[in-house]
């Protein structure tokens, strides 16, 4: 099959499209013909090594962990999916080998769900691992509920996008930090957009004085600290991107492949009430390209590559 891999750490340089082999499929997995995979910031940072203290690399590394596409064959055990069945999955294994930058990829059906009919393979491919961060960090880590303020960190990228739409439907009052040309999208998201940089905890505390009942931080650093000076009281603090958030009360939280979390995304997202927005659509070939994108941080949305396909 044609993939995307790398043999070493480093830059996008260090990544080459070429021949893989087919992956073999497990009794609980299923083999998925890739429509699309989307890029996430963790992958260009897995490639540069700065996950080695957590995960192993078992070189030639396929990257991706985000995925859209089509069952061609179950596992032997596999009841949950048949031959045909569109599916999107967060496929994330303890280790760096097996990735969805390929023509294939062999996904366990507990990082599984349906494609939701309302959206594209290329909308889909973006939603599982942003989607379920959101979902996870608003509703497993800082437990919101309706009628509270929450605070949400690069709100227009993909997970922080998420973040808003999911925390306003559930009946959340909803703050997003993002640059000045993001700040009308953030409205039709339907939050109030406040510009990040020198300046910011004053700007949060003029907009809300009374401080943030949850604070979802998805950047690390100043935003980090600007989070914790802002919350209210008894607030909740959860950071995915510093793990200084212990240091202020708060956690540190990962995103878990989860089928019925997954499930429940992809459910919102049916219902038209979470929304993808796909920033750029990259071939295979040009996945490097890719992530050199989205590793410049200015990225609205998803930035997802594609594959040659044909129905099987």
């Amino acid at each position: 099959m044609k993939a995307i891999s790398y043999s070493a750490y480093g830059s996008a340089d260090v990544m080459e499209y070429g021949e893989r082999p087919d992956p073999k499929v497990g009794p609980d997995s299923v083999l998925v013909k890739v429509r699309a995979a989307a890029v996430n910031p963790v992958d260009w940072k897995a490639r540069e090594g700065y996950l080695q203290g957590a995960l192993d690399a078992v070189f030639p590394v396929i990257p991706g962990w985000d995925v859209s596409g089509v069952v061609v064959q179950p596992g032997v055990a596999v009841d949950e999916f048949a031959v045909g069945d569109e599916v999107i999955g967060y496929v994330r294994e303890d280790f760096l080998s097996r990735g969805t930058f390929a023509e294939y990829v062999a996904a366990p059906v507990r990082t599984l769900a349906r494609k939701p009919l309302s959206l594209s393979f290329e909308e889909s491919a973006g939603l599982p691992l942003a989607g379920l961060t959101a979902y996870q960090v608003l509703h497993r880590t800082l437990k919101v509920r309706e009628g509270d303020t929450v605070l949400v960190h690069a709100a227009a990228g993909g997970v922080g996008s998420l973040a808003v739409q999911i925390a306003r439907h559930t009946g959340c009052r909803v703050v997003g930090t993002a640059s000045p040309r993001n700040h009308e999208h953030l409205r039709s998201l339907g939050a109030e957009p406040v510009e990040y940089g020198e300046g910011l905890v004053e700007r949060l505390r003029d907009l809300v004085p009374e401080g943030f009942d949850a604070s979802f931080d998805t950047v690390g650093g100043d935003a980090l600290r600007a989070s914790a000076e802002t919350l209210a009281p008894g607030g909740r603090l959860a950071s995915i991107a510093d793990d200084e958030v212990f240091s202020y009360g708060g956690r540190y939280a990962f995103v878990r492949p989860d089928a019925a979390d997954l499930a429940q995304v992809a459910e919102l997202a049916e219902r038209g009430i979470v929304t993808v927005h796909v920033d750029r659509v990259f071939p295979l070939e040009e996945a490097a390209e890719a992530y050199r994108l989205n590793q410049e941080g200015r990225t609205r949305g998803k930035i997802v590559v594609t594959v040659d396909w044909e129905a099987p």
